[in-house]
């Protein structure tokens, strides 16, 4: 299978002598509806039109029907998060010779002449927010993101807010490049309300830095009533944060998570991760999502639930875990963990009692996870803490 890739803008197509040369030598094309509205009266008489769906193992068997090349069009750059990308995981790249315009959001920084060299962009359109969640808590100076209708700029805004990153203003381009094209300078608070056209992007350009501490102070926190000692201290935090060996891991569990602590500190400060926090006690719930929004900490995932009662395959495999709390019982604790962990996975947990520690050392060794040295850490009138480590070797 061979397939030609032609990037269009948003306007009726008009293409040069080698495009329109490529389209009126073949007879087999594919893309959206609104593709077709934009290059039918280039499409020779007798044409097949292979419509873009949702379905992609449907369009891939209707491709692989037909023994003709494939001309393909695709708004702007095919490959920036386009249909060139997923052509790629499923064939030759050898096959496919791409044509690109240009992307939205360089037609929105060129519209709005905003210098893109610091540019840095994501996409929500059919996505989770996981990619906008981690550059937000990075603050990159400029972020372009592709949308779509329901992860809309009044969305992005909402959600931005909500987490006190108030320090951007927005540029929302809306139907680009058609005769009602719209390129809108607005502070967050408007955009909030505002409802866009459903074709829109968005660049966000940071105003000024929102300083977060490393290593928040433990009174900045808001814990439980009557129990402000029930926090993981600030220094033992972190040095429990580079136990877990974050910077090279992508799932952190955090197990018995009280304040949110942890999660949220390990989240400001590797926002790459995917964070999934549990805890059985109702009252912590409001209290993370408090402390979360607070510092920031956008896209961590939150479960109420004991967590002896959970099915572990319906969350991603960690490779990362930190116990927070195990209830009395953690040897089965390690047992479940173990029967769901992959070699290189790093368990965490402090203890206070040395029962605690000798009970951490046998289960750990008993299902042939390492034992790194334990670091003791004393922090002013509290007591002595000894921070565990155990990584998975088979």
């Amino acid at each position: 299978m061979i397939f030609q890739v032609i990037g269009i803008g948003n306007k009726r197509y008009e293409p040069a002598k080698q495009l329109f040369d490529i389209i009126q030598k073949h007879r087999v094309f594919s893309g959206g509806k609104r593709h077709y509205e934009l290059v039918k009266h280039l499409l020779p008489a007798n044409h097949e039109w292979i419509f873009i769906k949702a379905s992609i193992s449907t369009l891939f068997k209707n491709y692989e029907n037909t023994d003709q090349t494939i001309v393909v069009f695709a708004s702007g750059d095919p490959l920036f998060y386009g249909i060139a990308n997923t052509l790629h995981s499923q064939y030759h790249h050898n096959q496919i010779q791409i044509y690109p315009y240009f992307n939205a959001i360089q037609l929105l920084a060129q519209r709005a002449n905003i210098n893109s060299s610091q540019l840095q962009t994501v996409s929500v359109h059919g996505r989770s927010w996981q990619a906008f969640d981690e550059i937000l808590i990075k603050q990159a100076p400029l972020i372009g993101i592709l949308t779509d209708t329901e992860k809309s700029p009044s969305a992005i805004v909402d959600r931005m807010l909500n987490y006190g990153y108030d320090n951007y203003t927005i540029c929302v381009g809306e139907n680009l490049e058609s005769d009602t094209e719209e390129i809108r300078q607005m502070e967050l608070t408007d955009a909030r309300k505002h409802i866009f056209h459903p074709l829109n992007c968005v660049i966000l350009h940071k105003k000024e830095h929102r300083s977060i501490p490393f290593g928040i102070p433990d009174d900045l926190f808001e814990g439980l009533e009557g129990r402000p000692n029930m926090i993981t201290k600030m220094p033992v935090r972190l040095c429990s944060l580079q136990a877990l060996q974050l910077e090279s891991k992508n799932v952190l569990w955090d197990i018995g998570f009280c304040t949110g602590s942890l999660s949220i500190e390990a989240k400001l400060r590797f926002p790459h991760l995917e964070i999934h926090a549990f805890e059985k006690r109702p009252e912590c719930m409001q209290i993370i999502d408090n402390n979360q929004r607070k510092f920031g900490a956008v896209g961590i995932k939150v479960y109420e639930s004991d967590i002896f009662d959970l099915d572990f395959m319906q969350y991603s495999k960690p490779d990362a875990v930190f116990i927070g709390g195990h209830s009395g019982r953690l040897r089965e604790l390690i047992l479940k963990i173990d029967q769901y962990a992959t070699p290189g996975t790093v368990i965490v947990m402090n203890a206070v009692q040395q029962g605690s520690v000798d009970e951490f050392i046998t289960a750990a060794q008993t299902h042939n996870w390492k034992m790194d040295e334990p670091l003791k850490l004393k922090v002013n009138s509290h007591n002595e803490i000894t921070i565990l480590k155990a990584i998975k070797e088979s």
